[in-house]
This record gives structure tokens, sequence and C-alpha cells, in this order.
């Protein structure tokens, strides 16, 4: 893998980082109580953006490595499922028990987007946003070791 490439992942995962850092009272807050309206809406947010910026990471590999995106209306669920395998150019960048867990913030996005933030409820999210911050350490661990063997 190029330096560029590299270096274009590395400054996905500070965002990550910034963004996850910059959340930490609203994810406490949720762990403490059930979240109102707003606390509800700016968490939706924060998964959403932190979705985005995980799918930035796989484009970005995606582009270097097969060349290619999936594209065509179930583009998003294709970019996640290459991750989990590998091809011919590239290992697999995630390990397998991560793709259920991922599958669900893929799953919130898409429901996010298509609906009003009145619809958005605790039960749906409460998993993925109680468990975002061990999520992103397993999915750099993943990232790096990706990195070094490519």
């Amino acid at each position: 893998m190029n330096n560029s490439t590299v270096q274009k992942i590395q400054l996905e995962i500070e965002q990550i980082d910034t963004l996850l850092s910059e959340a930490e009272p609203l994810l406490k807050l949720c762990k403490l109580k059930t979240p109102d309206f707003i606390e509800r809406s700016a968490a939706a947010l924060l998964l959403h953006s932190f979705y985005n910026g995980l799918e930035n990471i796989l484009s970005i590999i995606m582009k270097e490595t097969d060349q290619k995106l999936p594209d065509g209306l179930k583009w998003h669920k294709e970019l996640l499922d290459t991750a989990f395998t590998a091809n011919a150019k590239r290992s697999e960048i995630f390990r397998k028990e991560l793709q259920e867990i991922l599958s669900e913030y893929l799953a919130f996005r898409h429901f996010l987007r298509h609906t009003y933030g009145f619809k958005i409820s605790w039960a749906r999210m409460e998993n993925p946003v109680n468990n975002l911050e061990s999520v992103w350490l397993s999915l750099k661990e993943d990232i790096a070791r990706f990195i070094k063997r490519n």
C-alpha cells in the first residue's frame, strides 16, 4: 500500500478519533439515562458520521487495492461486505466477527437517512451508541493489521 493511501486512511482515523472525543460527554450521558429527543438526535448524527468515516476508509482502500468501488443501489452493503473477504489483490480488512456488528451500523445509517427525527427510537440505537468506542478500537486494530499486511 503506498504512503499516500496510508496517509489518507490515517487522516480519516484521526477524524473519527476527534468525533468520538468530542462526543464523549454524550456517550457518557447515554449510558446513564435514556436520551431525550435532542440527545437521541445528536447520538443519531454521531452514528451517521462514524459510519460515513468508516465508509471513507473502505473507499480509500478499495480504490487503491481493487481499483474500483461497488456501484448500484446496494453499493453501501457491497462495500461493507468486501471488507470481510480477501481477494487476489489484498487481504481481508476486518475480522468476520465484526460483520454483524457493522451491519447494524449500516442499517441504522440507512434508516436515519430515510426517516424523521421523531421516529428515532433509543431501543434501535442503544447498542450501537453504547458500544461505539469499543467497536472503533477493534476496527482500528484491524485497519492497522491490514496496512501492515498490504
